[in-house]
């Protein structure tokens, strides 16, 4: 919104001065904008292995031409590699270089491969193990580091233990690779709720949080809070419900709440026990 008024402001002087210099600085700070917002490409510094070249993810449509061809819709598909040569190797930059899995026909795996085949020559694969119920997440974290340490955080996904992988809610091959992106507004609880079938309802009077997706109220990787909670105690409820502190008394939606607050958590108090929603109660109770 500021860059839009920014520029607003200089068109509408540019406009009063009626300028042939004025309309080029206008033009010129236009077209550096576009191009700047207009980029579909991230540059990534892609792994040395000995042995082994990088060909380009071109060169993979050969015998993967479905995956291929829904990769371009993926986000991973825009990384290329650095410097001037730089070329796409969306699929590469996180199978590696692929040139002797290519002149082998795919008999000899990519150096990180996730499915079955022959492994790398002796001296390339034991610098490369993805013999690991984990192959996949460690993977992942060579870019998404920030997101390793979240898993170390004492309540989180069961990735590090191996009994969820990354891709089952970040698809790599097509479409937008952060579930529930774009105009989907309901598709990252649809996500979360495959697994998480009880809090998905049909309630009758329903915690309209809900409707704003998992995220709101959790963390979807790890937090050091119980049941993985933005938010410790009742101050993850009073980030939504309006507080009001009126002749002494703490009021949350017009109510009384000055003793209950003292009793725990909004749930753990035992007066809204139905955090997701509730059959019975609109004050989502039982």
């Amino acid at each position: 919104m500021k860059t839009f008024l920014f520029f607003n402001r200089l068109w509408l002087l540019c406009r009063q001065k009626r300028g042939v210099a004025w309309t080029a600085v206008i033009a010129v700070l236009l077209l550096t904008a576009i191009s700047c917002t207009s980029l579909s490409r991230q540059a990534v510094v892609l792994p040395n292995v000995p042995g082994a070249k990088y060909i380009g993810s071109a060169e993979c449509e050969m015998c993967h031409d479905q995956i291929c061809r829904d990769f371009k819709t993926a986000d991973h598909s825009r990384l290329i590699a650095q410097g001037n040569n730089g070329f796409n190797a969306g699929c590469e930059s996180c199978h590696g270089p692929c040139s002797l899995h290519e002149d082998s026909g795919g008999d000899i795996k990519p150096p990180f491969s996730f499915t079955s085949g022959r492994p790398q020559p002796e001296g390339l694969s034991g610098r490369y193990p993805l013999n690991t119920s984990r192959q996949i997440e460690n993977m992942c974290y060579q870019c998404h580091m920030d997101v390793r340490g979240q898993f170390n955080l004492p309540n989180h996904h069961p990735v590090p233990e191996g009994r969820m992988t990354c891709i089952q809610c970040h698809p790599p091959h097509k479409g937008i690779a952060m579930a529930g992106g774009s105009t989907q507004l309901l598709s990252q609880e649809e996500n979360c709720t495959q697994c998480h079938q009880s809090q998905k309802g049909m309630y009758v009077f329903e915690h309209e949080a809900m409707r704003e997706g998992c995220t709101t109220c959790h963390s979807p990787h790890g937090s050091v809070n119980p049941k993985m909670l933005i938010e410790r105690n009742a101050n993850l409820c009073l980030k939504c419900h309006f507080q009001q502190v009126k002749n002494g008394a703490i009021l949350i939606g017009g109510v009384d709440h000055s003793s209950r607050l003292s009793q725990g958590t909004c749930w753990t108090a035992g007066c809204h026990e139905a955090v997701h929603g509730s059959r019975v109660s609109p004050s989502l109770r039982f």
